[in-house]
């Protein structure tokens, strides 16, 4: 199996920065296209960012120019580099990807969500 572990959350205070990782572990032979999302309570869970196994990326319009998203396949692992952060920010941010494990299966992983609170 594989798991995604998410971390780097907190209460923070508007205009501050925060990094958020993705862990990926398990038998794992490859990752897809790594992606960030989040959802604020009563709300839909909506695409943050992306970035592809080659370095690609793509943001939400919402978060362009603040956000930084990055991945060092080596570690399995995919960042989130959080600046100028503002209160509509706040929400559990989630890691997801698609990943092929040694044996060959091809699944959709999700993390359990990490906390960014923005406040004044």
């Amino acid at each position: 199996q594989v798991q995604l572990v998410e971390s780097g959350g907190g209460l923070v205070q508007a205009g501050d920065s925060l990094r958020l990782s993705c862990a990926a572990s398990g038998s794992i032979r490859s990752i897809g296209t790594m992606m960030w999302y989040r959802q604020a309570p009563g709300k839909q869970r909506d695409l943050v960012a992306t970035i592809t196994s080659a370095g690609i990326t793509n943001y939400a319009d919402s978060v362009k120019g603040r956000f930084t998203i990055s991945r060092v396949n080596a570690k399995n692992t995919a960042y989130l580099q959080m600046n100028s952060l503002k209160v509509e920010d706040t929400a559990t941010y989630y890691c997801n990807a698609p990943v092929t494990t040694t044996n060959g299966a091809f699944s959709d992983y999700w993390g359990q969500g990490t906390q960014v609170t923005v406040s004044t």
